[in-house]
């Protein structure tokens, strides 16, 4: 599998892929990770310049933030400036925005909506790698209460938002409330069917085939979401997930793919994401 996953790579990954699987999974080093992460980050301390394939613009975006964040964290690296560049762009209530109006003027997925207001998701995307980094920052204390606030609040939701959710819970200071924060949310997640167990049936607004599996709310066996899933679920949940890698070994995603190149970004993203997850649950060395 990790074999078939290379030459798939090999064949159609940016550097930045190459390097991470090398780093993650052939002992390469995390210098040319960091290096290329760098290459995308701007004066003002955020990323763009398509970091994260749907958003094609130069400027920096706070889902390009995370991502660059998130690549640093996986080899041991942080960017503080990061943070600053975050709280310019926050709200008052701690929250930032999903896309700022920098994107206006650069091609990005239809998703990809501005708007000034707080963004749940994005906000504890955000809140929660920095908490996994150690970080320390004014914006980070109260990006946390926000999150906290809009948890407590929360009685409907989305898939993408709560997975985000789950995420911050995972890496929050406070595990206690944490835990008990996770096991409202679970149980919001599976009364509202936000979470695929077989049936394959798509949340309101999104493609055909676009729904979460238990594995991507509990990437790893030690997530909060893993106690939402009984063992046979998340076992049917990875042997789908192993049946889903494709001839050419690598995996595929199901959102639409809105300009061509973001099939050839996103396949080896999502390739390297079901490695690690499967590793994780232990179904490869």
């Amino acid at each position: 599998m990790i074999e078939a996953a290379r030459t798939f790579l090999w064949h159609n990954a940016r550097v930045l892929e190459q390097r991470r699987f090398a780093f993650l999974f052939d002992g390469g080093p995390a210098e040319p990770v960091v290096r290329a992460v760098l290459a995308h980050r701007n004066d003002d301390g955020g990323f763009g310049h398509a970091l994260e394939p749907d958003g094609r613009g130069p400027t920096s975006q706070p889902l390009h933030t995370f991502t660059a964040l998130s690549l640093l964290h996986e080899v041991g690296e942080t960017d503080p400036g990061a943070l600053d560049f975050l709280a310019s762009v926050a709200n008052p209530d701690g929250g930032v925005p999903n896309c700022l109006a920098t994107a206006s003027g650069h091609p990005r997925a239809p998703w990809w909506q501005v708007s000034a207001d707080s963004d749940l998701l994005m906000t504890a995307l955000l809140a929660g790698v920095l908490h996994r980094t150690g970080a320390e920052h004014p914006w980070l204390d109260g990006a946390t209460a926000f999150c906290w606030r809009r948890i407590d609040e929360l009685d409907e939701s989305h898939p993408y938002e709560a997975a985000a959710c789950a995420h911050f819970l995972d890496a929050a200071p406070d595990r206690d409330r944490a835990a008990a924060a996770a096991e409202r949310l679970g149980a919001l997640v599976r009364e509202q069917g936000l979470v695929d167990l077989g049936e394959g049936r798509a949340h309101e607004g999104y493609a055909a085939g676009e729904t979460h599996k238990p594995h991507h709310y509990a990437p790893t066996p030690d997530s909060l979401a893993r106690r939402w899933f009984g063992d046979e679920e998340v076992e049917r949940d990875l042997d789908a997930l192993v049946a889903g890698r494709q001839e050419d070994g690598g995996w595929t995603f199901p959102w639409p793919a809105w300009t061509p190149v973001t099939t050839y970004e996103w396949r080896p993203i999502v390739t390297i994401e079901a490695l690690l997850t499967l590793r994780a649950y232990g179904r490869i060395s």
